[in-house]
């Protein structure tokens, strides 16, 4: 399933003492899986499919992709989505402690689920430079923060995405433990330290790197500039979702570096190999909880995305079982449209939402 494979039945249940040579048997880590992740992802599901469903739905219908932004968003949400799609399985296996669905679903998902956490990773990365062209050099932003560019750059972003996917993919398979099945990684030693290394580079260092350069190259023209308080609501809603990014997928990160250098931390006795088991299943289900987070950051910092959900759900939802109020919908459409601007976004400096 995950990164770590914490539903692995060799792993979850049986791990070796690497100081002593003797089995460290570990079932409280499957209880715990088994009792707890399939109500919360269930619950990750419902809110996280909603809310993502709606932020796609407003960016086609009202929003219409007019900028560079907007695709971002967009390609954000659907990274977002493919991560949700593999909820429900994940869930079934910790619930059953068995792979039922096959060797090709089990590629198929855990593809999926890779790529939609490294699509994730970079679309929030370009909406960060995204940010920065736009307000630090406003002048070049505007020959280069064309749709077209961003429909390109958003095309050769995935396929990052599944490049980086590819070894999680390959070295992934269905296999019988015992009477059960189990879906997981079975990495050699060196891709093992690879990936571990990757996903800590393109998942933590990567990032973090973007946003120092880029916000403090924002925050040195935002110093200089007149109209500050449009400037700071241009800025605020990318900087929200990037530390939302930190919040939930850093700690999933570093117990990723330490579980696969165990015995260079000093973690490789019973005890701590159990305790970094149960922080995995922790922390990775912090990190999946965050598709829920942008369509929630976007209600409560962005005000452009309240008015636009407010238009949404009155001209769709209040005209279809209001019929007799057709004013009640007309007027925010009205005002709606007095919030499009005449030209395609790509002079704007507001964030999208």
């Amino acid at each position: 399933m995950s990164f770590l494979s914490f539903l692995r039945m060799e792993e979850a249940t049986t791990t070796y003492d690497y100081d002593e040579g003797i089995p460290c048997r570990k079932p409280e880590t499957w209880h715990m899986s088994a009792q707890l992740l399939p109500l919360l992802y269930a619950l990750v599901v419902i809110f996280g499919s909603v809310g993502n469903i709606l932020v796609i739905l407003i960016l086609v219908t009202c929003k219409r992709l007019k900028s560079m932004t907007d695709i971002y968003l967009l390609n954000l949400a659907v990274s977002d989505m493919l991560l949700l799609l593999t909820l429900p399985f994940w869930a079934h296996y910790s619930a059953a402690h068995s792979w039922v669905f096959g060797d090709a679903v089990c590629k198929l998902l855990t593809g999926l689920y890779h790529i939609g956490y490294f699509g994730g990773v970079l679309f929030i990365i370009l909406l960060t430079i995204d940010r920065y062209l736009a307000i630090v050099h406003a002048v070049f932003a505007l020959k280069a923060r064309t749709v077209t560019f961003s429909v390109v750059t958003s095309g050769v972003t995935w396929l990052v995405a599944v490049f980086a996917s590819l070894p999680g993919i390959i070295f992934v398979s269905q296999n019988k433990s015992g009477s059960l099945y189990e879906c997981g990684p079975h990495f050699p030693l060196t891709w093992k330290y690879f990936e571990a290394l990757k996903r800590v580079l393109l998942g933590l260092v990567l990032p973090l790197l973007v946003m120092i350069i880029c916000y403090s190259g924002i925050l040195r023209t935002l110093l200089r500039c007149r109209n500050e308080k449009r400037r700071h609501k241009a800025v605020r809603l990318i900087f929200t979702i990037m530390v939302g990014y930190f919040l939930f997928w850093t700690p999933h990160n570093i117990v990723i570096l330490l579980d696969n250098f165990q015995k260079s931390f000093g973690l490789s006795d019973c005890e701590k190999t159990g305790q970094l088991d149960r922080a995995g299943q922790v922390t990775e289900t912090l990190g999946m909880t965050h598709c829920c987070v942008n369509p929630i950051i976007y209600a409560f910092v962005g005000e452009k995305f309240r008015r636009y959900l407010s238009a949404f759900f009155q001209k769709h939802v209040a005209k279809r079982f209001c019929r007799q109020c057709p004013v009640f919908y007309r007027e925010a459409i009205d005002h709606m449209s007095s919030a499009y601007t005449p030209s395609t976004g790509e002079q704007e400096v507001s964030a999208g939402f």
